[in-house]
């Protein structure tokens, strides 16, 4: 269809503030989109570009010279530079860049753009845009760059903001070549403090001895190695610095630096120093700026322009360190960008929130606002249907915006709530639009101005998704995720009202509606999960009678006739238009057209109808896309996420109008609409904020096409006119929403109630209206609530009698079933008798069954999960364990001793220890033998000195632990003065783990011993306690008892298991459970029951109280009764022999009483010696446990010195790995450094060899001109001399530089015109031509010069003026190509240095390893300073005490240290001394042996034989003769041999024709023997077998008188190997012996 319409673009709205440069004085440009707007700032007027490739990324423009430029959003970008106004393509700039730019920027100073790139090459480029050629580029620079900006002043020096960083690159050129050097500005700390990177440079070397060892960097220390290891620890290693946001160029080419932390920074970046001219962390800080107001800065002529956070304007004049408020302006809100125009008239800011102002300080001083479109992303945009040409756009923030036919914002309403759909209506000027929160809002737009929300309505607690007018105004429609679409009256005159609803199977996914004028319907098309089509069609005319809806409001199933179909592939969205279905397939991104069956009365609502498609073209490649239908039916719409809109023709789909809408890169199109009359679309793009208004055209004969969509738009209009004019005057007397009075039914049927008027009584904001209440009812259960308060109503009566029957019912069985608890069993109902409701109290039985497994479910995974962890951590922490960990407590006091937990070695820990214990038995070994030669050779007084040395060895005080005292030591232990490699080192480390081991085993052994002790004692102590008992029960006393046990520490196992005692809650039982717990009930009932049928046992209870025999325990529960007639008569009737009876009865009752006194002590006594027993043996015990605890104290003392130790040795290893990594580091840097140095020596060679063709080259030059300064007197040579002599002068003089910078400078801007480094303009020869043009006009002509001749003077001298401005260029381009190599020279300068400070820091390293290797650390143990004096209970006598200061002891210790320290460094400098004596006698060995090797040679020089030749040359002088002689000579050898050759040759030739007669003859005689040949082949086989057999038996003999030889040989070999390796031994020992005899030995300290 392009050759027969188009889609012009009418306007475009939409600001994100992204980018906004100014193009000319006047004009500036901002993105829009996928389009460039230019907005004239006095006008208003704004003109708008398409970009031509897909989106645009950003965007700079130049103003001194009318550019801009801008890349697309595309893989592998181009960069297009246009030129202003004629918006004409300059250029197009392939970079490689792979997925997009970040910032660009033009210079002022010439055709040169800067870029970065994004991921993944992050490259910064400079081109001349102009010829389309890149001039250098920086890969992987700009990781972190956010904007790029060059000097005004230099195009050779080019700015980049970083996220963190400021960076200023150098652009270095030499002639055509460029490259890029960076300058990394080092930043203040947050403080506002400079500091350095704490990254140290290298290991620290000191000639102190370091206690710690060496001092290694960071990368040394974590093995980290590259340009990796250097990123990672310069963040660790590098403080917290300022974050800079703006940064802005001065007239001295300095850079002013706006902060996030409201620092304001000077940077040089010559000298790369930053200065911070404020600090808003210091006292006196001004206020005003000290919270974020170097956002945005702009150079001004009194100062500078500052924006910030806050809605202020600060103009600051700076002088030095000062800075002053010069003014300050007031603004709605706050700003982030500030910029001045090209000539500094006008100040222009704008806002992240859509507003541009702009401030002209010579006309006002108040700021005028220019744009205010907001931003944000809009929801939906719509053609007012109406008489009215407007737009209605909505955002997602709430922000409803009317817009008129060209553009221009009419007016807008802020609703303060989010929005998700909306939708304009065709019979009244008014919008409705659907809220997140569920409801419908109705906006009036008659007051373009002023819009107001008329009514509201909720309908959802979900967002709403779809609101949908009918063509001819009779319903609204609503859908949200619930499946049910709602039907509104439309019209104002029913205030909206709610009609009903219908459901839907499945989610929605699109609707849309089609009025069928004739039928007077409206059918419905819904989506429905992807396949399903759901059409309906309701009735235009009474809908709301009784029998279309239910109570409830859902609509009849009759009234909505809906049919349902299915299609093959699932869809996105779809349109109906007349019987016809338009879709979009998701799967094969297709465009689909369905054809609906006319006949479907005969179909039930159920039926679901198979549909194909009719048509099917190519769709969007990016979905989902969305459909839009003309408003005639004939033109079909089509946007998606890609960007574009397409318009097709629906009966011929496969042409269609293209046009690129929105940012496919920023999600593409999010909704489309049509105008009325369908000439005009409008279109809002997804996340980019951009409205876009165009115009559909046709050429030619498909103009009817335009004139029926006007036919159909007019006829539209003519039938709508009547009911627009009656409702829009309804709407408009409508009042504001929760302003005017509302009617009861209304209060019913609408949301909001007296809720929402009670809120918007409290707040006259829209903010508490639109946003309904999370307890609000929605319509559908507002109308329930409302049938059910009618039901409530209407059986009330009813309710009350059923509730009075029901308690009657239940108090008549409550009755029956006491009556019937009452009756025999026999008699008795069972419980489920009663129960007349059986089905629900099974139901609600299910339920708490399921509720229970679910519970028990859950219980039993928590359970089950517990039980895992349970038995991880007693995996890892319990049986890991070889040995357990516990403790023993004292009895009597809180002392408590403690075992070694240890883990079972691993195979790895023992084959490493029998590894180095094999180890050390071989060099035992080789030591023995070594020492036992030595000894043989020694005299008899130095025999015992070696075992005197390897007792001294075993002495505390050299090994450093008292484990060999405590008889724990490994005999394989090397002795700590012979650690020197890292192998033994190691080995030792392995050993002294083992000794700790050892340690921990044998006192893990005592313990176990003390343990199993302490049971027994506890259990001896139970016995004695049970007699205690026995006793104390026996005595009637009430006694506390001392029952010891063990704790839990001592008892851990106890942990893991838990009794019954423990468990507090009742034990849970199965019905198994039960029922087993009552069968053991009742055997244990049976079993007493026929112990109690025991007669014998029965008896004998009966008679002696169950024992046969009294025991004399029982003797105290004896009691002697009393005569019978004690207790019946007085003592007066008593008879005689009563009388005895009772003095006998006295008689045994004292002697009983004194035998159950006798037995009373003998118990008491037993019970001390008890109690004597449990208190000796518990005391014997503690004493046990103290001993076991200073054991304790001795095997920790050894095990921390054995630890302290081992840790040394780690420790060393670690130093001595950290050097080989640091080793490697340095290595690795002077490779890279050597392969660097050899770059840069190639670079310079290069531009060595082009600086001196270009030398040649400026010389050529200088030469020309001046011949044209000789050669003017020859042009001239018919003018008389006097004349030639004025022409001369003439010729000489040129115009005032200042006159000619008047003449062609317009520029009024703040940065002049200046030639840093000798810079040239670019159009200096044009301008200077120009200037010439005066002084070559004709009144300047002298009057001795003619016509003729003045017109050769200007040819003459314009030449002279090209050729002068050539010299010059060619002079300014020579020296910079001189400065180039100079710094380059510098570089491989200074790459030498490097060199050679990584070469003297590996040396230094290689020493300081070696170092380390000999200079052992070892642990000696020493008696402690101070004397401890043990307190006792009794005061202690001070009698013979002196009383001393305690600064006298201090004093003298202080000296003692002070003595120790000078006596320590006195040895170490005779160490040294010694050492350097040695190396003086090596030196003179060296030097006694260079004498002689310098004798040797002057005695070879002596007796060296010349030849008479070299004689002869060493006598003459004379050289040159004797040269001339020996090529005489020389000649005349060549030509005799020339002479030579010639006869040699022609006897050659001779020679080879005999040759070849010679083998003519050889191969006649080779033919006859090579017949004769297999005869002479088996003569000759036949005598080798007989040859063979008789040599065999030589052969063999030979053979072993060789061998024989060979054993001899090796046994000769071997013996002497033997008495080398013995030499060598001894030597080796020697010099041992001679290196320990100059080492320092400590032997002396246990002297001292």
């Amino acid at each position: 269809m392009d050759d027969i319409g188009s889609l012009d673009v009418r306007w475009i709205q939409g600001f994100t503030n992204k980018c906004i440069e100014f193009v000319d004085n006047k004009t500036v440009c901002y993105t829009c989109g996928s389009h460039i707007c230019f907005l004239n700032l006095e006008t208003k007027k704004q003109s708008v570009l398409q970009s031509p490739g897909r989106g645009i990324g950003a965007l700079t423009a130049n103003s001194k010279n009318g550019t801009f430029a801008f890349s697309e959003e595309k893989l592998s970008p181009s960069i297009f530079v246009y030129s202003f106004p004629e918006l004409q393509l300059k250029n197009e700039l392939k970079g490689a860049a792979q997925t997009d730019y970040k910032s660009l920027t033009l210079s002022e100073s010439g055709p040169y753009l800067g870029c970065c790139s994004s991921f993944p090459d992050y490259t910064i480029t400079v081109w001349n845009w102009e010829i389309a050629e890149p001039l250098c580029t920086q890969p992987q620079a700009g990781q972190d760059v956010i904007y790029l900006v060059f000097n005004p002043l230099n195009w050779l020096q080019l700015c980049a903001l970083g996220t963190t960083t400021l960076t200023v690159w150098n652009i270095e050129k030499s002639d055509s070549f460029h490259v890029l050097k960076p300058s990394v500005i080092e930043l203040p700390a947050k403080d506002g403090s400079f500091v350095e990177r704490l990254v140290p440079p290298s290991h620290t070397v000191s000639d102190k001895l370091p206690y710690f060892g060496l001092e290694m960097p960071p990368t040394a220390i974590s093995g980290l190695k590259g340009n990796k290891a250097e990123s990672i620890v310069t963040k660790l290693c590098t403080k917290a610095r300022v974050t800079p946001t703006a940064i802005c160029w001065t007239a001295t080419s300095e850079l002013y630096v706006g902060c996030e932390e409201s620092f304001l920074l000077l940077v040089d970046p010559d000298s790369l120093s930053a200065s911070v001219l404020f600090n808003p962390t210091t006292a006196d800080a001004t206020p005003e700026l000290r919270h974020g107001n170097f956002q945005g800065l702009t150079l001004d002529k009194n100062g500078l322009i500052a924006v910030g956070k806050e809605s202020v304007v600060h103009c600051l004049q700076i002088k030095g360190s000062q800075i002053d408020i010069t003014h300050t302006w007031q603004l709605e809100g706050p700003v982030t960008t500030v910029m001045y125009s090209p000539d500094h008239e006008i100040l222009l800011l704008s806002s992240n929130t859509g507003q541009i102002y702009v401030l002209n300080p010579t006309e006002s001083d108040n700021f005028l606002k220019v744009l205010d479109v907001l931003c944000g992303n809009f929801v939906a945009a719509h053609l007012s249907h109406t008489g009215k040409n407007i737009c209605v756009s909505v955002r997602d923030s709430g922000e409803l915006q009317l817009w008129s036919a060209d553009g221009t914002i009419l007016g807008s309403l802020s609703l303060q709530t989010e929005v998700t759909s909306m939708a304009c209506c065709p019979i009244a000027h008014y919008a409705a639009v659907g809220t997140a929160s569920g409801n419908v809002l109705f906006i009036d737009l008659n007051m373009e101005h002023q819009p107001r929300l008329v009514h509201q309505v909720h309908l959802y607690p979900t967002p709403v998704d779809h609101l949908v007018f009918d063509q001819e105004g009779h319903y609204l429609l609503t859908t949200a995720s619930d499946s049910h679409i709602y039907v509104l009256d439309a019209k104002p005159s029913n205030r909206f009202s709610v009609i009903g609803y219908t459901v839907v199977p499945g989610p929605i996914l699109s609707l849309s509606t089609q009025c069928v004028r004739d039928c007077e319907q409206v059918k419905v098309l819904a989506l429905c999960n992807g396949q399903e089509l759901t059409v309906f069609s309701l009735p235009a005319k009474n809908l709301a009678g009784p029998d279309c809806l239910d109570r409830h409001g859902c609509l009849s199933a009759h009234i909505l006739k809906v049919s349902r179909y299915e299609v093959p592939h699932p869809l996105d969205s779809c349109v109906l238009g007349v019987s016809e279905v338009f879709a979009n397939c998701r799967e094969k991104k297709t465009l689909q057209r369905f054809q609906l069956p006319q006949d479907t009365e005969s179909l039930s609502s159920q039926q679901v109808v198979q549909l194909e498609p009719e048509q099917e073209v190519g769709g969007h490649p990016l979905g989902p896309a969305s459909l839009a239908l003309s408003p005639h039916q004939l033109w079909l719409a089509s946007v998606g996420r890609d960007g574009l809109l397409r318009i097709r023709e629906t009966a011929n789909m496969e042409q269609c109008l293209e046009l690129q809408s929105h940012s496919r890169h920023l999600g593409g199109v999010q909704s489309v609409s049509f105008s009325a009359d369908s000439q005009t679309l409008l279109t809002a793009g997804f996340r980019d904020g951009s409205l876009l208004c165009t115009d559909l055209r046709f050429k030619g004969v498909d103009a009817d096409k335009v004139n029926r969509a006007a036919q159909y738009s007019q006829s539209l209009d003519n039938f709508l006119k009547n009911i627009f004019r009656t409702e829009n005057r309804i709407l408009i007397n409508m009042p504001e929403w929760g302003q005017g009075f509302r009617t009861g039914a209304e209060k019913t049927e609408v949301s909001g109630g007296v809720d929402a008027l009670d809120v918007t009584e409290q707040d006259e904001s829209y903010s508490s209206l639109l946003s309904a209440p999370p307890s609000h009812p929605t319509w559908l259960e507002s109308r329930r609530e409302a049938v059910i308060k009618d039901d409530n109503e209407q059986y009330s009566e009813a309710k009350s009698n059923m509730k009075k029957t029901f308690k009657e019912l239940r108090d008549n069985i409550q009755e029956m079933m006491r009556e019937n608890e009452n009756l025999p069993d026999l008699e008795r109902l069972p419980q489920k008798e009663f129960n007349l409701f059986t089905e629900e109290q099974k139901r609600l039985g299910a339920m708490v069954e399921q509720e229970v497994k679910r519970v028990r479910n859950e219980v039993e995974w928590e359970i089950l999960a517990n039980c895992y962890l349970r038995d991880v951590l007693k995996r890892e922490c319990w049986d890991s364990m070889k040995v357990k960990g516990k403790a023993i407590k004292a009895f009597y006091s809180e002392h408590e001793v403690k075992n070694y937990p240890l883990r079972e070695r691993t195979e790895k820990e023992v084959e490493d220890l029998l590894r180095v214990e094999n180890i050390r038995k071989l060099e035992k070994a080789a030591c023995t033998q070594s020492s036992l030669k030595k000894s043989s050779d020694t005299t008899s007084p130095k025999e015992g000195e070696p075992g005197k040395e390897s007792l001294e060895a075993e002495t505390p005080v050299v090994t450093g632990s008292f484990s060999a005292q405590l008889g724990y030591s490994n005999p394989y232990i090397y002795d700590q003065f012979r650690l020197q490699t890292t192998e033994q080192r190691i080995n030792q480390i392995i050993l002294l783990q083992d000794v700790i081991y050892r340690i921990k085993t044998a006192f893990n052994t005592d313990f176990e011993a003390v343990h199993r002790q302490k049971v027994q004692e506890l259990n001896r102590v139970k016995d004695r306690n049970t007699n205690i008992r026995d006793i104390t029960l026996e005595l009637d006393l009430k006694d506390t008892l001392w029952e010891p046990s063990l704790t839990s520490s001592e008892r851990p196992e106890g942990l893991l298991t838990v009794d019954d005692s423990e468990i507090k809650a009742e034990r849970y039982l199965t019905p198994e459970q039960k029922k087993e717990k009552e069968k053991k009930k009742l055997e244990e009932q049976k079993r007493l029951a026929a112990k109690d049928d025991n007669d014998k046992d029965r008896a004998l209870d009966d008679m002696m109280e169950g024992v046969l025999e009294v025991k004399k325990e029982d003797i105290l529960k004896i009691e002697i009764p009393p005569p019978e007639f004690v207790l019946t008569k007085p003592e007066i009737q008593w008879n005689e022999e009563e009388k005895k009876v009772y003095k006998d009865y006295e008689k045994k009752t004292k002697e009983l009483t004194e035998e159950k006194e006798k037995y009373k002590k003998s118990l008491e006594t037993e019970m001390k010696k008890l109690q004597a027993s449990n208190k000796e043996a518990t005391e014997r015990f503690d004493e046990t446990l103290t001993k076991l605890f200073e054991k304790k104290v001795k095997c920790e003392m050894a095990i921390y010195q054995e630890e302290l130790k081992n840790t040394y040795l780690v420790y060393s290893v670690l130093i001595e790995d950290e050097m080989r990594n640091r080793e490697l580091e340095l290595k690795l840097k002077l490779e890279k450094t050597l392969a660097h140095k050899d770059e840069l020596v190639e670079e310079v060679k290069r531009h060595e060899e082009d600086v001196e063709l270009f030398q040649e080259s400026y010389e050529s030059v200088v030469a020309e001109d001046k011949v044209l300064d000789k050669e003017f007197s020859k042009e001239f040579f018919d003018v008389p001399n006097h004349v030639v002599d004025l022409l001369y002068k003439l010729f000489k003089r040129r115009p005032r530089v200042q006159k000619m910078r008047t003449e062609t400078d317009n520029n009024l801007s703040l940065f002049k015109e200046q030639r840093l480094c000798g810079s040239m303009a670019p159009d200096a020869l044009g301008k200077m031509l120009k200037a010439m043009e005066e002084l070559d006009a004709p009144e300047n002509i002298p009057e001795a010069v003619s016509q003729p001749v003045w017109e050769r003077f200007c040819l003459v001298r314009n030449t002279k003026v090209k050729s002068e401005h050539k010299v010059k260029v060619k002079a300014f381009t020579f020296a910079e190509m001189q400065a180039f190599l100079h710094k380059r020279r510098y570089e491989v300068h200074a790459t030498q240095q490097e060199i050679k400070n990584l070469s003297e820091g590996l040396e230094s390293l290689h020493e300081e390893k070696n170092r380390s290797l000999t200079d052992i650390m070892v642990q000696v143990l020493l008696k402690q300073g101070q004397v401890e004096v043990y307190t006792t209970e009794l005061t202690p006598d001070y009698t013979d005490c002196v009383h001393l200061h305690r600064t006298v002891v201090e004093d003298l210790n202080r000296t003692i240290r002070t003595l120790g320290d000078q006596k320590i460094a006195s040895m170490v400098e005779c160490k040294d001394f010694r050492k350097g004596i040695i190396r003086q006698q090596w030196e003179h060995r060296m030097l006694t042996m260079q004498i002689e090797d310098f004798n040797n040679k002057a005695r070879d020089v002596q007796m060296l034989r010349l030849s008479e030749e070299q004689q002869d040359y060493l006598n003459k002088t004379d050289h040159g003769s004797r040269v001339s002689h020996q090529v005489l000579i020389l000649e005349k050898t060549v030509a005799f041999q020339e002479k030579t050759h010639r006869q040699s040759v022609q006897h050659r030739i001779k020679k080879i024709e005999q040759l070849k007669r010679q083998a003519k003859m050889k191969a006649e005689k080779n033919t006859t023997v090579e017949e004769k040949l297999p005869n002479m082949q088996v003569t000759m086989a036949e005598t080798s077998h007989i040859y063979g057999g008789l040599v065999s038996e030589a052969n063999l003999a030979a053979r072993e008188q060789k061998r024989y030889q060979e054993i001899v040989q090796r046994k000769n070999l071997e013996e002497f190997a033997r008495a080398q390796g013995e030499e060598l031994a001894f030597l080796w020992a020697e010099v041992e012996r001679l290196r320990m005899k100059s080492f320092p030995s400590l032997d002396q300290l246990k002297h001292n």
